[in-house]
């Protein structure tokens, strides 16, 4: 019956959902037919998740949301509807009521921290010289270089937009911690699934860009999270 849930996949800052192409891959691998990647225009915490809620909606039947990244805070706040039976965190913001990805950064400032530059329309970018060492060490220099190309960079003022009922206190939730994490520090990754009641956390020896790099545990998190929420 799992294979019957619809994934939807929530990219975060600095890509787009194309970030996922390995996960799906492995997903698809495994039998799941119904995958979803959304696409959003990173301009607003409102404007990514009724982004969101929209693509849900159009599923059928039963939504097991997915955000990595950004798109934690984006599940978080979008992840309170009906057809939703449970949020996948991977290397993600899990905000509580009143917090915001900027607030939570500023406990514990990441390593790569200095190498985000804003524009002056007011974007926020991962300087494209130092985003394989920022985003994706684990992954081949051509690979961080056409993905520092390639960013998608957010409005710099969406750090700072608050949660307003976290969907994680009603949802059941898992959490993947990125143990070599430059984007978002370990330990405030620690501190979010700590308080999750999550079903399951663990652990990988992966950067931020635990999506590329470790696709096959990440494919395999999501997939028990799918046949544990799977209708009976």
């Amino acid at each position: 019956m799992s294979k019957q849930t619809a994934i939807v996949l929530v990219h975060g800052f600095w890509g787009n959902a194309s970030h996922w192409n390995r996960v799906i891959l492995e997903l698809s691998r495994k039998g799941y037919t119904s995958l979803h990647a959304v696409e959003m225009p990173l301009t607003s915490l409102a404007d990514d998740a009724e982004r969101t809620r929209k693509m849900v909606a159009q599923q059928k039947g039963p939504v097991l949301l997915v955000g990595h990244s950004y798109g934690g805070a984006v599940i978080t706040e979008a992840g309170d509807l009906p057809n939703v039976v449970g949020l996948v965190y991977i290397a993600a913001f899990a905000p509580d009521a009143g917090e915001s990805p900027g607030g939570i950064t500023q406990e514990h400032p990441p390593e790569a921290a200095a190498n985000l530059s804003p524009d002056s329309d007011g974007y926020l970018w991962v300087l494209p010289d130092k985003f394989h060492e920022s985003f994706c060490p684990d992954l081949t220099p051509e690979e961080g270089f056409v993905m520092g190309v390639t960013q998608k960079a957010p409005l710099a003022s969406t750090f700072g937009n608050t949660i307003t009922a976290p969907a994680w206190k009603k949802k059941p939730s898992w959490y993947q911690i990125s143990g070599e994490d430059r984007m978002i520090a370990p330990a405030n990754q620690e501190r979010m699934s700590a308080r999750l009641n999550a079903r399951k956390v663990i652990t990988l020896a992966a950067s931020h860009a635990s999506l590329a790099s470790k696709p096959a545990e990440i494919a395999a998190l999501i997939d028990e999270a799918a046949k544990a929420t799977a209708p009976a």
